[in-house]
């Protein structure tokens, strides 16, 4: 069960406590309190843990501090929409907001190689007015004969790097439990120079353990990246965990499934399921299509197909692409084949906001579409 709180409402009010007290002496009921910040309002929303069958969802409805109430079903309890509920949902870190109705692109290293390439990959994204990026310090490979990335070595130059271009955050993937502290650790002593959003999966979307260590931590949000060869509701249940565990602050990232279907692209290219999760979950979206293509073949029309991909992901509603770029993709220690060039990066960049200007002019002809009541639709047409 959720209480959503009215507007306004907060821990000093006497409203509140009376509503917490009056919860508090509910048998078996443990109270969690979160807090969903808009663009417009913060909603305050409590959810009830344990057996809530018996609560009465009127009585509670009554107390002064509530707006209303919300039956959960057992499906994404923490991260799921439950029974229509729209509430403006996202969060803020290091001076960016991430929710179903911003957008933000990462572009960065896949792998980071050197201090010079990974300046060389800053001053561009300054270029281009960007404040977040991808820069892979902890590589997990299919061969324990590849590069497995520089790990905590390479951490100082990045951070002071990105302090010194304005970049805001650094998305990086974790591995193991300890690689969370090795960040933590160096972005202190670096001063805080800018946030980090800590990236787990595809190859570990179902290592729990480590799900609960990226949940147990608040400071850092989380990107998930869908499981390459796991259903689309195995990866939402893992975030589930990451949610369960303390961190609701997630990005779920869609980065195409394992298929020989896809063929020859890299992966099968999942990004309609982008609205899909949007409807399930409050989460805000990601797509990964370097890493979907796995290439950097232009199509006749000029476009390469890794721009075609990412424009997939975002006409569907996609609130972050994450892509590759490199400043001499032929050296690159991880996947140079499909990572552009940094010249290429102000045209990706221009085509993506194409592409977002189209899907908020899809979303208005949507509101202004005329929806049947319930009941009314018809049978559907017949064969003829």
């Amino acid at each position: 069960m959720i209480i959503i709180l009215k507007s306004g409402v907060g821990e000093s009010d006497p409203e509140y406590h009376s509503l917490i007290g009056y919860l508090e002496a509910k048998p078996g009921i443990e109270v969690r309190r979160h807090q969903e910040h808009g663009a417009q309002e913060t909603i305050t929303e409590l959810y009830l843990i344990g057996d809530t069958a018996a609560l009465d969802a009127d009585e509670i409805a009554g107390e002064p501090a509530v707006e209303r109430v919300v039956r959960v079903s057992d499906r994404y309890r923490l991260l799921g929409r439950h029974r229509g509920q729209l509430e403006p949902t996202g969060f803020d870190y290091n001076g960016l907001h991430f929710g179903q109705d911003t957008f933000h692109l990462f572009a960065g290293l896949c792998a980071v190689d050197n201090p010079a390439n990974t300046e060389r990959m800053m001053a561009a994204l300054r270029e281009q007015g960007l404040q977040a990026t991808r820069m892979g310090a902890y590589k997990p490979r299919t061969s324990p004969y590849d590069f497995q990335g520089h790990g905590a070595e390479c951490l100082p130059y990045v951070f002071e790097l990105a302090g010194k271009y304005g970049i805001r955050v650094v998305a990086m993937e974790v591995t193991e439990a300890r690689h969370l502290e090795e960040i933590a650790t160096e972005l202190d002593r670096a001063g805080s120079p800018t946030g980090v959003m800590v990236q787990v999966g595809t190859r570990n979307a179902q290592n729990f353990e480590l799900l609960k260590e990226v949940g147990a931590q608040t400071r850092f949000p989380v990107l998930y990246k869908r499981g390459f060869g796991i259903t689309l509701e195995e990866s939402l249940n893992a975030c589930e965990y990451i949610a369960a565990s303390g961190n609701r602050n997630i990005v779920f990232c869609l980065r195409g499934v394992k298929s020989h279907m896809g063929a020859p692209h890299r992966n099968l290219v999942d990004f309609a399921h982008v609205p899909v999760v949007k409807r399930l979950t409050r989460l805000p979206v990601c797509v990964d299509p370097s890493h979907s293509v796995g290439n950097r073949e232009r199509a006749p029309d000029g476009l390469l197909e890794v721009q075609h991909a990412a424009a997939q992901g975002v006409i569907a509603g996609a609130n972050m692409v994450l892509a590759d770029f490199h400043p001499e993709p032929e050296r690159a220690l991880v996947d140079g084949p499909q990572a552009l060039h940094l010249e290429e990066l102000p045209y990706f960049r221009q085509d993506l906001a194409i592409i977002e200007e189209a899907y908020r002019r899809r979303v208005q002809l949507a509101a202004d579409m005329p929806r049947p009541r319930p009941g009314t639709e018809g049978p559907p047409p017949r064969d003829t």
